[in-house]
């Protein structure tokens, strides 16, 4: 059984270098608009676990990454191991610090999600939501972000939605995807006008 195990994680690393998401569940919604180049998306519920880092927006991603992972990866009080999801989340926090969110897989509550062992890793509820979703490939530094971002709001203008939140940045693949095949978005709730 080993060895199959093995063998599927390391198609699945391959995989990844190319863009290939096999099996990694993402949170449900449903797109109710596609409007210049944008998804207009609704969102459910689901649970999150969160960190806030401090520095330069890839040191904290890659601090929360890390942090993050040792929870799903069994630094908890059942020592579980709970399923890697895309996409990781991160958001502008206060100061130079930076949210960075891993969601629940859809099979997990707050009642049956194990507590975290670092302090620094809260289990939070979030709310359902309607986003407007820009899809982007390549760079994903601190300035594409922004250029993405503000692409986004731009395209929001002329619709019928208008932001009603901070936008955050989705990424869906590991660093080492082949950066043209990644999947990236920047994402910001709204609401009709």
């Amino acid at each position: 059984m080993r060895v199959t195990t093995m063998v599927t994680e390391v198609a699945k690393g391959v995989g990844s270098l190319v863009g290939i998401r096999n099996g990694t569940e993402e949170p449900r919604y449903e797109v109710q608009e596609r409007t210049r180049g944008l998804e207009i998306r609704r969102y459910g519920p689901r649970i999150a676990a969160e960190t806030t880092a401090s520095g330069d927006e890839e040191s904290a991603r890659s601090a929360g990454f890390r942090r993050l992972a040792g929870y799903i990866f069994g630094a908890n009080a059942s020592k579980s191991e709970i399923a890697m999801t895309a996409p990781v989340s991160q958001a502008s926090g206060p100061g130079d610090s930076w949210v960075v969110r891993f969601y629940m897989p859809s099979r997990w509550t707050m009642d049956t999600l194990p507590t975290p062992q670092d302090q620094n890793v809260e289990l939070v509820e979030v709310r359902g939501e309607m986003v407007a979703a820009l899809r982007f490939t390549g760079d994903r530094s601190h300035k594409a972000v922004a250029v993405r971002t503000a692409e986004l709001v731009r395209a929001l203008e002329s619709t019928a939605w208008v932001p009603n939140g901070e936008p955050v940045a989705w990424f869906y693949d590991p660093p080492w995807t082949i950066p043209f095949l990644r999947r990236n978005e920047v994402v910001v709730p709204v609401a009709a006008r």
